[in-house]
């Protein structure tokens, strides 16, 4: 089984948010994605799709975006991004998600020898504009990743990996400590993959290792529109 991750599509099969208007990248970057994906995952490999899912107000017009990954192998994971407004009741939405798509809040999954957790997370302290609003919500954030990793350890058996979801970066342009970080340390956390960043202004730092823990960015735009192995 190989893991392999994605994020931030911005889905609106409507047309009427179309992302080509944000540049060359986005230009057909849905069929280049598609067509990535079919030549690198088989039906036992997992997907992870780390927010920004659909620009969908409600999650009728969600599950239509998401009808675009039908026919795609692997299983799916996917988190709620700061633009996934449609994403209210997680227990409406596992119920209507189609098979082999597993939504997760504050929570985890075991697929494998693997076990994902994820949550949506939030700007960190040294962010840009970063203000006491922030703060409460950032520190919110930290407290339901203690939830997700909780959960997490519960079903972690000898041998399994522990992989973690965050559509925020975990930490700020400096790449210094957070909450996040300090967590995902604590908790022996193999890999974390998060998203959101876009635009030429970008530090691409694709894949860093600090203090023992690899964190994997996976913004579509930022990785020419194609899977990023993690596992």
């Amino acid at each position: 089984m190989k893991v392999y991750a994605i994020s931030d599509l911005h889905l609106s099969l409507s047309g009427e948010k179309p992302m080509d208007i944000f540049g060359d990248k986005w230009e057909g970057y849905l069929d280049k994605i598609k067509k990535d994906w079919e030549e690198k995952v088989s039906e036992e490999d997992v997907v992870l799709i780390c927010g920004d899912i659909s620009w969908a107000m409600k999650l009728d017009g969600a599950l239509e975006d998401l009808k675009w990954f039908e026919g795609l192998k692997g299983k799916k994971v996917i988190i709620r991004g700061n633009h996934d407004y449609w994403w209210q009741g997680i227990t409406r939405i596992r119920e209507k998600l189609p098979d082999g798509v597993y939504a997760l809040q504050n929570d985890s999954v075991k697929i494998g020898n693997v076990v994902f957790c994820g949550s949506r997370g939030w700007a960190v302290e040294g962010s840009p504009d970063f203000d006491e609003h922030d703060r409460h919500i950032y520190e919110r954030e930290a407290e339901r990743f203690k939830l997700a990793l909780f959960s997490a350890k519960k079903l972690m058996e000898e041998g399994d990996k522990l992989v973690c979801l965050i559509h925020y970066p975990p930490f700020n342009v400096r790449r210094e400590q957070s909450l996040f970080t300090d967590l995902f340390e604590t908790n022996e956390v193999d890999k974390v993959v998060y998203g959101h960043l876009h635009g030429k202004g970008v530090v691409p730092y694709y894949r860093l290792n600090i203090n023992g823990v690899e964190y994997i960015l996976s913004s579509c735009d930022q990785v020419d529109n194609k899977l990023v192995e993690v596992l």
